[in-house]
């Protein structure tokens, strides 16, 4: 079979990431905005299509581009449905288009006669009838074709540019010397909880607060529900399978294990335990409860309009049933004993890490696959998953497309604290959120240079930073020294640089009591249970209740790539600001960094961004402690104590006139 001939040429499409080699991201009822150089030889004019449809579907939607300068197009498409879509652009010399620019040129040159030129026009109107599948269109083409043919030069000249001529020949163009820009990128469009989502971590276990016994499923619903309070969406469980017996670790991670205590849920599997299966990680811990209380928990989590994300470790305890079952998954010492996982100069002889490259890897594959769509049965359709960066890249490639194949509103969260270019293209390959060095960004150098990075080049196209502002494993050292403001800055930050954030349970209580010179927590609750009161005085809950009311109220707060950094005449303070395309959901946030001593600013506020004037009027209404200000131009003062208001959030709004109320606004 002969090749079609290629008579256009497309190219520097973008967005791309790695020249299509892997998706672009989006969310459901996201535009995509399109661009790419199309030309072609000599001076026909030439038309272009942006196609998308969703993959596997056969016909394609279709619209215009629009001829930009130097020979650059661009189109955009709308995408509704949380699914892999194929886009691709469609160009074609345009013989219609080259035949009007032509007779314009000779009629208003005053070229005559121009009666071949009028003929071949009104054959190109009758052939395109020809092609026309919709009798109307059939019939009207006709009748066009008709009236050209009998037309002088100058009726020649307005009917070809009658947009009803204009539109039918575009949308029965002869398109068979067309060419198409291959391969076809992908865009994953997921749903909206990938890019906007407030989580919450907690441990079952912990659920209730009591230091000296375990919690169950069935008690965790006031845990749930004071965190439904403080306006968090998604609660986030560390794994909750049974957990091994041999070589169990005890408090603060000690080698010898006591009676009581209740091990590490990342050493995973217990055969020993009455489990329906097997005892590995499609089961639950017993003294949690059952798979049914578990299913109940995630029952009640969704009536309450949250998720459940659980942690995806794989990790095998040496009790799990894999280690009996197949013990070529694991890697071996030169006796044969099966090798424990290290860290140096860490150690943890309570986990055995598996081998992906081993002689019957693809059951294995497969076998970690069924686990995350065993879950996904019992309605949890988000997964944190654990150190993905220490596992190859293509197993990723392969679990996450078998999931999203048959769950594509399945969600991973990529929890890789590792080179940049890894955690990159683990978020190339599939995963739709990403940990972020934002846990040890503090100045404001790092900060801007960082999310500037995140938000504003190509890295946003396929990355989505998840901001945790601490975890079970780091206590970062901000928090340890800076006191409860710290805790409030952080959470303004992570909550307001991305549309996506988290905190693990204790936060908002601002525990911050660290194993010296470490950034990890004294008496962790991966070791032990944690006695908490909940409501302890000095706790950040109305701060972090009114920061997420905020964040869901304010539609600019939901867009990560619209972030945008600005100036601020204080290097301690922070000024940057999120706006919808549409300008009319405008936020601007003020954070000072220094969590000991109050720091004063002038800000630059980009009016000219907003489309105003120097001299304009406008009302900064602060959302979070509902205090307003009139402003005048771009330089505003702003002052910042870190013990009582370290941060400002403000919607900006347009004021008509000092007669008017002050509620309105443009």
């Amino acid at each position: 079979m002969i090749p079609k001939q290629s008579t256009v040429v497309i190219e520097n499409l973008a967005p791309l990431v790695d020249c299509g080699r892997y998706p672009l991201k989006r969310v459901v009822g996201d535009d995509l905005v399109v661009e790419a150089d199309v030309f072609k030889d000599g001076h026909d004019h030439v038309s272009a299509l942006l196609k998308w449809r969703k993959r596997g579907d056969v016909a394609w939607n279709e619209t215009p581009m629009v001829p930009l300068l130097n020979d650059r197009w661009r189109a955009a498409c709308s995408l509704f449905e949380n699914a892999t879509y194929e886009i691709t652009i469609e160009a074609w010399g345009d013989p219609f288009r080259s035949w009007q620019h032509e007779f314009r040129k000779k009629f208003e040159g005053g070229v005559t006669p121009l009666v071949s030129e009028t003929l071949e026009g009104a054959a190109m109107v009758c052939s395109t009838a020809q092609r026309a599948l919709l009798q109307a269109d059939k019939q009207r083409l006709e009748e066009l074709a008709t009236l050209l043919e009998a037309a002088e030069p100058a009726q020649v000249d307005a009917i070809a540019h009658w947009s009803e001529l204009e539109a039918l020949m575009s949308a029965w163009a002869d398109r068979t010397l067309s060419t198409e820009y291959l391969p076809y990128p992908l865009v994953e469009v997921d749903r909206e909880r990938a890019q906007f989502a407030t989580w919450y971590e907690f441990f079952p276990r912990s659920a209730e607060g009591h230091p000296d016994k375990g919690s169950t499923f069935r008690d965790c619903l006031k845990r749930v529900d004071d965190a439904k309070a403080m306006g968090f969406d998604v609660i986030y469980f560390p794994p909750i399978h049974p957990i091994g017996a041999t070589n169990r670790k005890g408090k603060n991670n000690a080698v010898v294990c006591e009676p009581d205590e209740p091990g590490v849920p990342y050493a995973i599997g217990n055969r020993h335990q009455k489990c329906p299966n097997g005892g590995g990680h499609k089961d639950v811990a017993p003294e949690l409860g059952t798979l049914k209380d578990f299913d109940w928990l995630v029952a009640q989590i969704h009536k309450r309009g949250m998720e459940v994300a659980l942690d995806f470790a794989l990790n095998c305890s040496p009790d799990h049933p894999y280690v009996a079952e197949h013990p070529e998954w694991f890697f071996k010492r030169p006796d044969g004993t099966v090798k424990y996982a290290e860290n140096p100069p860490k150690k943890y002889e309570d986990v055995y890490p598996l081998n992906y490259q081993n002689e019957n890897w693809r059951e294995l594959w497969e076998e970690l696959t069924s686990v995350v769509l065993f879950w996904c049965e019992h309605g949890v359709k988000t997964f944190r998953v654990d150190n993905p960066h220490t596992k190859p890249v293509a197993f990723w490639e392969y679990l996450i497309g078998k999931v999203r194949a048959q769950y594509p509103d399945a969600v991973f969260l990529s929890e890789a604290f590792t080179r940049p270019k890894m955690m990159k293209v683990l978020a190339k390959i599939g995963f739709n959120q990403s940990y972020t060095y934002f846990t040890w960004r503090n100045n404001k150098y790092e900060l801007t240079e960082y999310f500037t990075d995140l938000t504003q080049t190509e890295t946003a196209e396929y990355f989505r930073g998840n901001l945790f502002t601490n975890t079970p494993d780091i206590l970062p050292f901000y928090l340890q020294q800076g006191g409860r403001p710290a805790f409030m800055i952080r959470a303004a930050l992570a909550a307001t640089l991305s549309s996506v954030y988290g905190i693990y349970s204790g936060f908002e209580l601002c525990e911050n009591a660290a194993i010296p010179g470490k950034e990890e927590y004294l008496d962790s609750e991966k070791y032990q249970f944690k006695g908490r009161d909940w409501n302890a005085p000095g706790n950040i809950k109305p701060f972090l209740t009114a920061l997420n009311r905020v964040r869901r109220e304010n539609r600019a707060l939901h867009e990560y790539a619209n972030l945008r950094f600005y100036r601020a005449e204080n290097e301690n303070v922070l000024f940057y600001g999120k706006m919808t395309e549409a300008r009319d959901n405008i936020i601007l946030v003020v954070v000072n960094l220094d969590p000991w001593n109050r720091q004063d600013a002038f800000i630059h506020v980009p009016i000219e961004e907003f489309g105003w004037m120097e001299n304009d009027t406008y009302q900064v209404h602060d959302l979070l402690w509902d205090e307003r200000y009139l402003w005048h131009g771009s330089r505003n003062f702003v002052a910042l104590d870190p013990h009582t208001k370290p941060v400002h959030i403000f919607r900006v709004r347009r004021w008509m006139s000092r007669e008017q109320d002050f509620d309105y606004y443009l």
